[in-house]
């Protein structure tokens, strides 16, 4: 199976613009995938967003760090008390659901106005037309933004959330990152499963003064044997599957409480394309702290180094506050939130490719359900954001709309990442790795085979042979009395003095041989090797057959 085509990308960025008027936000497009797509938009932060979001935070998420006011503080329900009306039965859902969605709208509204929402409309447009998922995402450069559930956002009453549509790939990013290493996709997946402290010496606070929640004892060896279960569930390759869809082989291993150097041993034994942490963990000025075991923790930035030294291409965090920025006081009494502090967005700027953090606390249960899903849709193979969002589906539909656990999850991914973790190859193709030493280096170029009747049908030619001849089994299959069955093969080799660029060969292995046109005429080639130009024009088998011409697209061709 082939690469996935890349999906179109519109990736907006959002920063306070510094003027006086400190709720005044620039809100513009970093990556569009059409040239009059990078607008900007300047507009005002809303008080009523403002009491929108504290009335959600009263609601959702009592115990979740303090809210940062943006703009006047008003009473929390002030907005909110004469729209939600009750009744005898359900008030509780009805109030949370219409909270829910209020503020999803909102957030919307506010974000897409202008010639930003244009862009958005457009992006759309072209990828419905290539017939794939537009990938958006979101760099929320002022950090008291961070802390709002973004991935609500819904673009009106009875329309799905961003993060919950089949037509958008979400997920945030963040700007003044480290390049990415080069490393292919793998076709196993590889997980380190970390089971940290659950609650540092029996009752944790957080670095805001709020008691955590999470039990003080949790039974580590039972909570390992679940997600176990729950990740290698889908390890046995379904029979009645598709040819095609493999399930992609899953391999799990496991460290309790392990020290720093345990975990750094691991990675390096062994090549993890996945890391995933269930323990405690806390928000801090550089990337918060997990606790590894008693007495023991790591940062982020620490965590950041073992990670991308070894290659991990997703860090999964299932701990509070994984996406949230650390705060402080300062002298005036005021509470500000630290820029690019969260765990994720550390890792993220450090060149970890992808990074899956919860917002606030997560139950266990509602974290099992999550990566059971995930798991799946990776083992299938889906792109990182793609999996995401049906895991996502899965927590909505178990725990309701009104409840917050569908909107837990954050995905974080660097902005070269495509989102690919695995590749799903086809059980009857071979082909050769991308990181293989006989793979040519620095190919810059591509070529194909092109039909010469209306039809203009096209024939990739990757690195490697394509056949041509009558028979089915060929890849450019022609019809015709006089070709052969087998007829010719085009392949390509580098030779001894060129660096780059390879040389395109047509063998004919025909009954009649093969016509090329060279030097103003058709010249017959019979069970020999050639070497073939691009603008080269084919017959096979006879002067009276189909012509076809083979090219070569250079780098410049491609990106003019």
């Amino acid at each position: 199976m082939p690469f996935p085509p890349e999906s179109p990308c519109l990736s907006i960025a959002i920063a306070r613009l510094n003027i006086p008027e400190t709720n005044h936000f620039a809100v513009w497009v970093m990556q569009a995938p059409f040239q009059r797509g990078y607008v900007h938009h300047d507009q005002m932060w809303p008080e009523t967003l403002s009491q929108d979001w504290q009335a959600w935070l009263e609601v959702f998420s009592p115990q979740s760090l303090p809210a940062i006011p943006i703009g006047t503080p008003q009473p929390a329900l002030a907005s909110n008390q004469n729209i939600h009306p009750t009744s005898q039965s359900g008030v509780k859902i009805n109030r949370t659901s219409r909270l829910m969605q209020n503020l999803g709208i909102s957030l919307w509204q506010w974000l897409f106005q202008g010639e930003i929402a244009h862009s958005l409309h457009q992006s759309q447009g072209i990828a419905i037309g290539q017939e794939l998922p537009l990938r958006v995402r979101l760099d929320i450069r002022q950090p008291e933004l961070i802390a709002l559930p973004w991935e609500i956002m819904q673009p009106g009453v009875a329309l799905p959330a961003f993060s919950l549509s089949r037509e958008i790939l979400f997920s945030r990013t963040t700007s003044d990152v480290n390049s990415l290493r080069s490393q292919p996709p793998s076709q196993f997946l590889n997980i380190l499963l970390v089971i940290g402290e659950s609650t540092p010496k029996g009752q944790s606070f957080t670095g805001n003064g709020h008691q955590s929640l999470v039990p003080s004892k949790l039974k580590l060896e039972e909570e390992a044997a679940q997600l176990i279960e729950v990740l290698k569930a889908h390890n046995i390759t379904n029979p009645n599957a598709p040819r095609g869809n493999p399930t992609i082989p899953c391999r799990v291993d496991t460290l309790i409480q392990p020290t720093p150097e345990e975990l750094i041993s691991y990675l390096d034994k062994k090549t993890y394309n996945v890391l995933f942490y269930a323990g405690h963990g806390t928000p801090g000025p550089d990337g918060g702290w997990l606790f590894l075991a008693p007495d023991t923790t790591l940062n982020g930035t620490e965590l950041a180094q073992i990670l991308v030294r070894n290659g991990v291409t997703l860090a999964v965090f299932n701990a509070c506050w994984g996406a949230q920025p650390a705060t402080e006081r300062l002298s005036s009494g005021e509470v500000q939130a630290i820029p690019r502090s969260s765990l994720a967005e550390v890792l993220i700027h450090h060149g970890v490719p992808a990074v899956l953090g919860m917002r606030d606390e997560i139950a266990d249960q509602e974290a099992l359900s999550f990566i059971q899903v995930f798991a799946q849709g990776l083992t299938e193979g889906m792109l990182i954001d793609q999996a995401v969002a049906v895991a996502r589906q899965q927590l909505l539909t178990l725990y309701r709309f009104n409840q917050p656990a569908w909107t837990l999850p954050v995905l974080y991914m660097h902005p070269e990442f495509n989102g690919q973790l695995v590749q799903v190859f086809d059980e009857l193709v071979t082909q050769l790795p991308t990181n293989s030493p006989t793979w040519i280096s620095g190919y810059t170029s591509r070529a194909f085979l092109r039909s010469q009747d209306d039809n203009n049908q096209v024939w990739p030619i990757w690195v490697g042979t394509i056949s041509v001849g009558r028979s089915q089994e060929n890849d450019v299959v022609i019809l015709e009395r006089w070709v052969s069955q087998k007829h010719a093969e085009i392949f390509c080799r580098c030779l001894p003095n060129e660096e780059v660029e390879p040389t395109y060969f047509l063998r004919d292995i025909s009954r009649f041989g093969t016509l090329i046109y060279q030097s103003g005429s058709w010249q017959r080639i019979h069970r020999d090797e050639v070497v073939i130009q691009s603008g080269t024009l084919l017959k096979f088998g006879s002067s009276q057959g189909e012509a076809f011409e083979f090219v070569i697209e250079t780098t410049e061709e491609l990106n003019s």
